[in-house]
């Protein structure tokens, strides 16, 4: 039995307990630098988890980890309850995991529309590339369906026929977001996801944040460093410092943490 059958049977039993992604003791080590250090979370479907902490704290290496870039050198993670650490980037993709990355990757020659449809093409072809080329009937449908529920939720239906080229910084992020929720990822790694938005836009982009969850009962993890978008739309926390985990909580645990305040925060945060 393969890796793969024996991770997909675990899956099957495992589902109905709801669970998204978890984390137990991580260790990432660059020959003698620590990257991450000991970290334990568990993200679960229906709620935004964040993870924060100051530059290089290891919350991008936490990520690659997660997603199958990086090998952990000890400890384990965990998709919907199946154990994915041995797993490659696109096994887990099949499993349901979708990512953000900080540098937005659009095909700037591509509709919005266009780009939003690779996201449901790659998920359907899977380890069969030729189902992008020859697609059935069914195939086209989902397509179809898939992209204009995403392109609705995200709220980018007149840009649809623009070349993504043609947009503003907040507005390809909305068409990167909306392309993975074609791809029907369960549970999402947003990384920086607010990079370059101003206020309005970063608003919009955590009320969208919200409705995935919500209305889909995704399960996302956040890294951000906007705190008010953190304190906003988070419903658990955790605080990494030099690869180190000081702090879990609540949005509002996090903010009276003396610890927190300390490392990244700084003295002028106030209580929520």
């Amino acid at each position: 039995m393969t890796d793969m059958t024996q991770t997909l049977g675990s899956l099957a039993v495992a589902d109905a307990a709801a669970a998204g992604l978890a984390v137990e003791d991580l260790t990432i080590r660059y020959g003698g630098n620590v990257a991450v250090s000991g970290l334990s979370l568990d993200a679960p479907l229906g709620r935004v988890t964040g993870l924060i902490g100051p530059n290089g704290a290891g919350k991008t290496t936490t990520f690659n980890a997660c997603s199958g870039l990086l090998r952990p050198s000890a400890g384990r993670v965990s998709l919907f309850g199946a154990d994915v650490t041995n797993l490659a980037p696109p096994a887990r993709a099949r499993l349901g995991l979708g990512r953000t990355f900080q540098r937005m990757e659009l095909f700037d020659s591509l509709t919005v529309a266009q780009n939003v449809r690779l996201g449901r093409e790659a998920a359907l072809a899977g380890r069969n590339p030729v189902r992008q080329l020859i697609s059935t009937a069914a195939d086209r449908r989902a397509i179809a369906g898939a992209v204009g529920e995403a392109i609705e939720l995200c709220g980018i239906g007149d840009l649809a026929g623009l070349r993504a080229g043609s947009l503003s910084t907040g507005q390809r992020r909305l068409v990167e977001l909306a392309r993975a929720l074609a791809g029907d990822f369960r549970f999402l790694l947003l990384d920086e996801p607010s990079s370059g938005l101003d206020k309005a836009e970063t608003t919009v982009f955590g009320s969208i944040l919200r409705r995935v969850v919500e209305e889909r009962g995704s399960g996302i993890l956040l890294v951000e460093h906007d705190m008010d978008l953190v304190m906003r739309v988070c419903d658990y926390i955790y605080v990494l410092d030099f690869g180190q985990p000081i702090f879990d909580g609540t949005p509002v645990e996090v903010r009276r943490s003396p610890v927190v305040r300390a490392a990244y925060l700084g003295s002028e945060a106030t209580d929520v």
